[in-house]
């Protein structure tokens, strides 16, 4: 049985899209331009490892904003 005191307070709808919103306009600018920016300081690569790079580099962020969503979950920012 579970206390209805301890139940977790809806966020109101203006909130919650202007939060989705700010996560959107962060993941967009640091996965897509924040790995443009690291490729265009990268001198005297292949393309294959430049490619390389973009992708670990894409993928290495976005498992870091999952997880920084997950720790905005539970405690309970968004």
């Amino acid at each position: 049985m579970t206390d209805e005191t301890d139940a977790p307070s809806p966020i109101g709808w203006l909130r919650a899209i202007l939060t989705s919103a700010v996560i959107a306009l962060v993941a967009i600018a640091v996965l897509v331009y924040g790995t443009n920016a690291v490729l265009t300081k990268v001198h005297g690569k292949t393309h294959g490892s430049l490619v390389a790079v973009a992708t670990t580099m894409f993928f290495v962020v976005l498992l870091a904003l999952a997880w920084a969503l997950r720790q905005l979950q539970r405690r309970k920012l968004i």
